[in-house]
């Protein structure tokens, strides 16, 4: 019997949850401010969060709620209140890594599944065998763990499910424990409220001993960046990784647009459901969106690498509307799909458009008339700005475009 594989996916407001699902995950991530690794890009409140879990279910897809920090005894405090909430609206799991928490969530969710955060730093079969014992459903790997370790660990730990990142930023600490944001203006990312001085820009400086005189190390004319990873991307070592036992592929960041979502979403479904285009998907992945430079992290056996010469790559495409409605008419003998877009950036008449649906399939074409959609003028372009300008664009096409498909459009 063939394994059930999960591309899971995360959500930092509704939005992205609902364009995440739409183009192919089986799965999302998210959680609240008090209790979750991303405090200040959380939308989610009790309210929106038994709405997600809602509209996850009627979906037949599942739901994960993170309470991933590392508590301190005011979080203890607060909660065993918010665990009864959860056990009300009945997510599939709970993401954690303190023990403190995990006692907890036994005592208050005692039905819902317990899934062992990558911040727990999880890499060897006793630890899994030791978190097994405790009640745990799922370890999210360390991201430090290589492919044969993971065979290692699945062969001795059969029962347990297994989660592996496979795309999306890395931290330049340990299992993601870094506590340069707490040092350098008091804001921990143990408790979700990270900084990220892994990608400032920084002036260094060497001075001999008894010498007055500094000099300054410059890798580039715009300076070094000495902590930036790369972005991970295991898109090509998918097929090894479902054959090492890995079940649920995690894609990481609840920060990104629901432009990044969309594409990173679709390529990686697309790429698990058939091998046979993943060079042309990493292609996608290397030229249309926005990333720090790609590695395969520690997966391989390597070390990990740093992007020391920029803040990140820029690419020529730029995400430029989100299909918030569709129709499809009849003129003459020909189909008209008339779209409504929230347009994000600016989008002009004449640029070269791509469309891209579910599963990333994509459609290619070249913008010609520009509609307000509140007033009906015909208009040469439209911008994003001031919560996001509706337009219409009509194209000779009866094939169905759905609802939270994304465009972009060449900007060289």
């Amino acid at each position: 019997m063939s394994k059930k594989l999960e591309l899971l996916a995360p959500a930092g407001n509704f939005l992205k949850m609902q364009t995440a699902l739409a183009h192919g995950a089986d799965a999302v991530y998210l959680g609240i401010p008090d209790f979750s690794l991303r405090v200040r890009i959380n939308d989610f409140n009790l309210k929106s969060l038994k709405e997600a879990v809602a509209y996850v279910h009627a979906q037949k897809k599942k739901i994960y709620i993170t309470i991933n920090i590392f508590a301190h005894n005011n979080h203890i405090k607060k909660l065993p209140k918010y665990l009864k909430v959860l056990k009300g609206i009945k997510p599939d799991g709970l993401i954690i890594s303190d023990p403190g928490i995990l006692s907890l969530v036994k005592k208050y969710c005692p039905k819902i599944d317990i899934h062992l955060s990558t911040q727990a730093n999880c890499t060897n079969y006793e630890a899994v065998r030791f978190w097994y014992k405790q009640g745990v459903k799922r370890i999210i790997l360390g991201r430090e763990v290589t492919l044969s370790e993971i065979k290692e660990i699945h062969k001795k730990c059969p029962k347990m499910e297994l989660e592996y990142f496979v795309h999306g930023a890395m931290c330049m600490s340990y299992s993601g424990r870094c506590f340069l944001s707490k040092d350098f203006i008091d804001r921990s990312a143990n408790l979700g409220d990270c900084v990220q001085p892994c990608r400032w820009e920084y002036d260094v400086f060497i001075k001999a001993k008894g010498h007055k005189e500094e000099l300054e190390l410059v890798r580039e004319e715009h300076g070094s960046y000495l902590l930036n990873s790369k972005d991970l991307c295991l898109i090509k070592s998918l097929p090894e990784l479902i054959k090492a036992g890995v079940t649920s592929f995690k894609i990481e960041g609840r920060a990104k647009s629901v432009y990044y979502l969309a594409n990173i979403v679709g390529i990686y479904k697309r790429a698990m459901e058939s091998s046979e285009k993943i060079n042309f998907l990493y292609k996608e992945l290397m030229s249309k969106i926005t990333h720090r430079g790609y590695t395969t992290g520690f997966l391989l056996g390597k070390k990990g690498e740093q992007n020391i010469k920029n803040s990140h790559f820029i690419p020529e495409w730029e995400f430029c509307g989100q299909i918030v409605g569709s129709k499809i008419i009849r003129k003459g003998d020909k189909f008209l799909n008339i779209l409504r877009i929230k347009v994000h950036n600016t989008i002009k008449a004449g640029d070269k458009i791509e469309i891209i649906l579910p599963n990333y399939d994509i459609i290619k074409l070249g913008l010609r008339d520009i509609t307000d959609v509140k007033t009906g003028k015909k208009m040469t372009e439209a911008h994003g700005g001031g919560g996001g300008q509706e337009i219409a664009l009509e194209i000779l096409s009866n094939k169905k475009i759905p609802e939270l498909s994304v465009l972009r459009r060449l900007v060289v």
